[in-house]
């Protein structure tokens, strides 16, 4: 005789909580940019309230929820979750900073000197001759190079866009409008075969690491989203979300 027996679980799946470590002046920031984004579009209605999308939206970006789960607790579709979500990156983006604005305030707060740093931020691998350029021979892996500027305590001030994962962070950089007469970015210097540093130049490599804390504190601050773990996104919308959490980072943390 066949046992009448329905799953443990019940029919409906079973909804768990998680908190999310975020002030609600950030969760009520981007509420407030859907809201004017809504209002400027004309659209009157969404499945929930801007308050409610801006939850879902952090908590995917914070703890790289998965969208359908995240769909499935709320009762909307995965690809309702997915088109929020890079609403949301693109709106938060479009607050970045440019590089021309971020030294400008720089410099009217009475600073003289940013620190810029690069780092790789990992990639699914994908098939094809068009992800090679993404693969990191210094670090084993797939990924896109963003370089990033901080001020001397560590605060973010600007994220360029994604870098073939295979760029050198000396090379890009030096390429940002430096002349080599007269330096704008100072970098490390590398010992050539057959020339060996000079004792000035180990002393500015030194100074240069030393000062590079800052930048680690800020790309620390960056990664906590854990979205970061590992992109599924090409560059074009990388970069778009490097430049949201930018914005996300700023608003939690100020030093």
């Amino acid at each position: 005789m066949r046992k009448k027996t329905s799953p443990a679980e019940g029919p409906d799946g079973l909804v768990y909580q998680c908190r999310l470590s975020l002030s609600s002046a950030t969760l009520e920031m981007v509420a407030d940019l859907i809201r004017a984004h809504l209002k400027k579009i004309g659209s009157r209605w969404r499945k929930l309230p801007p308050g409610k999308i801006a939850l879902i939206v952090l908590a995917a970006l914070r703890h790289d929820q998965r969208l359908s789960d995240m769909a499935g607790s709320n009762d909307v579709s995965a690809s309702t979750v997915r088109r929020w979500l890079l609403e949301v990156v693109a709106l938060l983006a479009a607050r970045a900073p440019r590089l021309e604005r971020a030294l400008k305030k720089v410099t009217r707060s009475g600073g003289e000197v940013v620190l810029i740093d690069g780092t790789l931020v990992r990639t699914r691998r994908r098939t094809g001759e068009e992800n090679r350029p993404n693969y990191s021979g210094k670090h084993k892996v797939h990924g896109l190079l963003f370089l990033a500027l901080t001020d001397e305590r560590g605060n973010l001030l600007w994220i360029s866009a994604a870098r073939p994962g295979r760029s050198s962070e000396i090379t890009t950089a030096r390429h940002m409008d430096d002349d080599p007469d007269d330096p704008v970015i100072v970098t490390g210097r590398k010992a050539a075969r057959g020339r060996p540093l000079t004792d000035a130049e180990k002393q500015a490599n030194r100074l240069v690491s030393r000062e590079r804390a800052a930048n680690e504190h800020g790309f620390a601050d960056l990664k906590s989203w854990r979205v970061l773990t590992k992109l599924r996104m090409n560059a074009e919308h990388g970069t778009a979300l490097l430049r949201a959490l930018l914005v996300l980072t700023n608003a939690e943390i100020s030093r």
